[in-house]
């Protein structure tokens, strides 16, 4: 495949023909055992981290009481997304999520740009998830059994500001080698694991509501609009990234069973249950707390163990959503693992990476090579890498995603306007227009720092495409130059 006849111009804007059903992809195919129930849990799982556990402490203060209505903002946000998502995944169900669905709608460069972002968006969100578990971790085995890792393990060397250090971040490897494990094993027993996971979180919140509501007070709702529109607008932007996640489902389109009805369900399924929990959770948490105590140093490192201490006088039920802190970050990590390495497995047989990436366990039916180099990197970035750096580089390639989705139904819809769509978007374009336009406003609070990076990373990852991937495309030999248009027989 290597020295391609193809212009160049031609080749770096030319689109992959869409194949819906079995056998229409050159190279290894995955096999279809993920039902809907566990696609939309994998959504789920990927979405209610941590985050809605301490993220109260960090809106509240913004918003006051109208944080309930900035959770309906941050929703309506992501929703949008999830709906742009909805169309394209029902239309090309297939491994790699936004990266495919850019290389179908929008060319091999613009491809290769987009696998920058899903990259970052998956393999350092899963870096920098585990880093927070091992905290968590120490945390709940300290106050259940009265023992914790040292220093020196618990932390990785590289500083920051004045942070503790030590030799590396044992739990944090520990965990990404787990969930490694589970997905060499088999897609559908990462599905049932994860499902498992969601479940007991969501019970976890669900009692945190109902103990919460048992202290509910509407005087606490009183100026309700108190901090105006700017505060509920920096409380929507501090809460957006709580609901980060729901694109995972779209990474399994290759191994769900009917996918075109699945995968819009899954996703629309998984942002109505991720909604409902956080405004719920929102509304129990305000009312059975004085608005001002949330601002208050306990608060902010225990959210919302605090509160339910303070009602209940206990310091059981505080262990209980500890526990669930602890599982939420477990199934967040396993999903966006999951994520990566469906992105680089279909990378992989597009020719944008080593076959390798591509090559399918007989056995178990998933790639093995590729998952156990993932795991390798995010472990190695886990165990030495504070989490701090991390956040901001996972937020530019999140939103960079959602704008390329939004912008793929746009493009899918003039180009080939008799696709055939299971799901489509409502209100178009006003849907995926306004998509570009609340993700475009969210990257410009960025730092400049954070775009120094992705600057340097994008460069990188363009580079290895300009020097090797394009040489090695797999379009070079099955398509040529004409593979820019319709759907594979």
């Amino acid at each position: 495949m290597a020295g391609s006849p193809v212009p160049f111009g031609t080749q770096l804007l030319r689109r992959k023909p869409i194949g819906r059903q079995k056998g229409a992809h050159d190279g290894p195919e995955l096999d279809r055992t993920i039902g809907t129930f566990q696609l939309m849990m994998f959504g789920v799982g990927a979405t209610v981290g941590t985050g809605i556990f301490f993220v109260l402490q960090e809106a509240v203060p913004d918003a006051g009481p109208a944080v309930v209505v900035a959770f309906l903002v941050a929703g309506l946000a992501a929703g949008l997304s999830a709906i742009c998502y909805a169309e394209l995944a029902s239309a090309i169900p297939v491994s790699g999520s936004t990266y495919s669905y850019a290389y179908h709608s929008l060319g091999e460069l613009v491809a290769m740009v987009i696998a920058a972002c899903v990259l970052l968006e998956y393999g350092v969100s899963s870096a920098a998830v585990a880093v927070g578990w091992s905290g968590y971790f120490n945390e709940l085995t300290d106050a259940t059994l009265g023992v914790s890792l040292p220093d020196s393990l618990s932390y990785s060397p590289i500083p920051y500001e004045d942070s503790t250090t030590g030799l590396i971040n044992l739990p944090a490897v520990v965990l990404v080698v787990l969930c490694m494990l589970l997905l060499v094993r088999g897609a559908s027993e990462s599905a049932r694991v994860n499902t498992i996971m969601v479940v007991i979180k969501l019970g976890v919140l669900v009692l945190f509501v109902v103990l919460a509501f048992t202290a509910f007070e509407g005087d606490r709702f009183s100026n309700f609009w108190g901090a105006g529109a700017a505060g509920v607008s920096a409380a929507a932007a501090t809460i957006f990234f709580s609901f980060i996640g729901l694109d995972a489902v779209s990474t399994a389109g290759e191994e769900v069973k009917d996918p075109q009805r699945a995968l819009p369900r899954a996703i629309m399924g998984a942002l109505v249950v991720v909604v409902s929990i956080y405004v719920l959770v929102a509304l129990a948490g305000v009312g059975a707390q004085p608005v001002e105590e949330f601002e208050s140093p306990e608060q902010q490192s225990a959210g919302l163990s605090v509160i339910l201490e303070n009602i209940t006088g206990s310091a059981v039920p505080g262990t209980i959503l500890a526990a669930g802190a602890v599982i939420s970050i477990f199934s967040v990590t396993l999903v966006t693992l999951y994520g990566q390495t469906r992105i680089l497995f279909a990378m992989g047989r597009d020719g944008m990476l080593p076959k390798r990436f591509a090559q399918v366990n007989p056995r178990t039916l998933t790639p093995t090579y590729n998952t156990v180099v993932v795991a390798i990197v995010v472990a190695l970035i886990a165990g030495f890498v504070p989490s701090d750096y991390l956040w901001d580089t996972v937020s530019i390639g999140t939103l960079g995603a959602f704008i390329v989705v939004a912008l793929g139904v746009l493009v899918l819809r003039r180009t080939q306007p008799d696709l055939e769509r299971p799901f489509k978007v409502p209100f178009f374009p006003v849907t995926p227009i306004l998509t570009v336009v609340v993700c475009v406003y969210v990257l410009s609070g960025l730092a400049a720092i954070t775009w120094a990076i992705f600057g340097v990373w994008l460069a990188v990852v363009v580079g290895f495409y300009l020097l090797w991937g394009r040489r090695h495309a797999t379009l070079n030999a099955s398509h040529g130059a004409g593979a820019d248009e319709g759907v594979a027989p």
